[in-house]
């Protein structure tokens, strides 16, 4: 008789480590490898019986009620709302996510001095790292604690504070489950990886990473243009103390880490060849989005390309896909995460003044390390694995590099339901 094969998460000691990667102990390890592997069952089994409850009673009971099924998402959150099967695997990842901020904060916060002191020598003398304590965080960041972060990325305890950034590094390999890459650079790495192939030999001179938080995706895209002037701009100080030093530390400086807010860039109109953002625009604001938009088409040189990785669009996707992924809208403190679903970004961009003929839509596969695990062939999973849909612009017809962007990986569908 054969044994049957666990599909299990990588453990949490296969993490890339870096020069200020938090230490942990046993305990700490135990902790994360139980929430990588509790999320991987609940995202791969447990998830499925919402789909049971839902066609064996509650679309039953409410046709009885209604004469008629749900008629979107909405409708159908609402009948879901009060069965006991979604309510407890709704509980459950609520649980795992404040599971997973305990486990981050009860590592780095009792070794938050010496992080902060490996940070300021790290950072000691450089002229790269640009902070700036008058900025004023916009209220629609400042009053949510993201993905149940207490404080979310602006929390700090002491002068110079990093432990902010120091949990959401330490715990995304968890949550993840590994699809990220060791060093959670999956995204920045499929840019790279992308831009090579749809404009082969360019040499962007200045690239600006929108919302970089600790540099994750930064740092690939540095490697890939080491002649480059690269700008990682955010508005949370702890996020831009770390990661400098962890992009020094891997020995990345030509990075400039900015405080600021995207909605206002401090740069002069076309500066910038290369402008991308990977997961950042489904936690701003309506209004902000738009804001961001203009600004990055404004820095944009002639000849330039900018692309952001994101959430995909709900169009062509099952209602009943829809419900479970505005879950985090709900219940996981993000509020713009169904509006920005319900936007037709190139839509959007033709609205605020983009030219239809340059504007496309693509996917962006991560590139983890072998060992890692894999989003198998064109498996849709934009946005909980290692795919995310992509949308972007050029300043101008570019024919000798690009032929046709949008062609270059077919245009990005909402998806299949899953």
């Amino acid at each position: 008789m054969s044994t049957p094969r666990i599909d299990c998460a990588p453990p949490w000691s296969d993490v890339g480590r870096h020069a200020m990667s938090p230490e942990a102990g046993h305990d700490d390890v135990a902790r994360f490898n139980f929430l990588a592997n509790f999320n991987k069952y609940m995202s791969s089994v447990v998830v499925g019986g919402n789909a049971v409850a839902y066609e064996s009673r509650v679309r039953p009971r409410w046709e009885a009620e209604h004469g008629r099924p749900p008629r979107d998402r909405r409708e159908i959150r609402a009948a879901m709302s009060s069965d006991p099967y979604y309510r407890m695997w709704s509980s459950l990842r609520r649980s795992a996510m404040e599971m997973r901020q305990q486990a981050g904060r009860s590592l780095v916060l009792r070794q938050a001095e010496s992080l902060r002191d490996r940070a300021a020598a790290l950072n000691a003398g450089a002229d790269t790292l640009r902070l700036d304590a008058s900025l004023e965080v916009p209220r629609y960041q400042a009053a949510i604690d993201n993905h149940c972060m207490p404080g979310s990325y602006f929390a700090e305890y002491l002068p110079g504070d990093v432990s902010a950034a120091a949990n959401y590094d330490a715990g995304m390999f968890a949550t993840t489950t590994g699809l990220f890459g060791r060093f959670l650079d999956g995204a920045g790495r499929g840019v790279a990886e992308w831009l090579a192939r749809v404009r082969p030999g360019w040499s962007p001179r200045r690239i600006l990473d929108l919302g970089c938080g600790l540099g994750h995706n930064t740092v690939p895209v540095a490697r890939a243009y080491p002649r480059a002037e690269v700008v990682a701009i955010d508005l949370a100080a702890p996020m831009l103390r770390y990661g400098h030093a962890r992009a020094r530390g891997m020995g990345v400086e030509n990075v400039t880490f900015m405080q600021g807010n995207v909605e206002r860039l401090p740069f002069a109109d076309g500066h910038f060849d290369f402008v991308y953002s990977t997961m950042f625009f489904h936690e701003t604001s309506h209004g902000a989005l738009r804001r961001i938009l203009r600004e990055a088409d404004r820095v944009l040189a002639g000849g330039g390309l900018h692309i952001h990785l994101e959430q995909p669009p709900y169009r062509g996707m099952d209602e009943f896909e829809k419900f479970l992924r505005d879950w985090d809208c709900y219940h996981n403190n993000e509020p713009f995460w169904t509006t920005l679903h319900d936007t037709h970004l190139p839509t959007l961009l033709g609205e605020l003044g983009f030219r239809g003929d340059r504007v496309f839509e693509t996917q962006i596969h991560a590139i983890v390390e072998d060992e890692m695990p894999k989003v198998a062939g064109e498996v849709e999973d934009y946005g909980r694995g290692g795919m995310w849909y992509a949308v972007g612009s050029e300043r101008a017809p570019f024919d000798a590099w690009r032929g046709d962007a949008a062609g270059a990986d077919g245009p990005a569908p909402g998806g299949p339901a899953r």
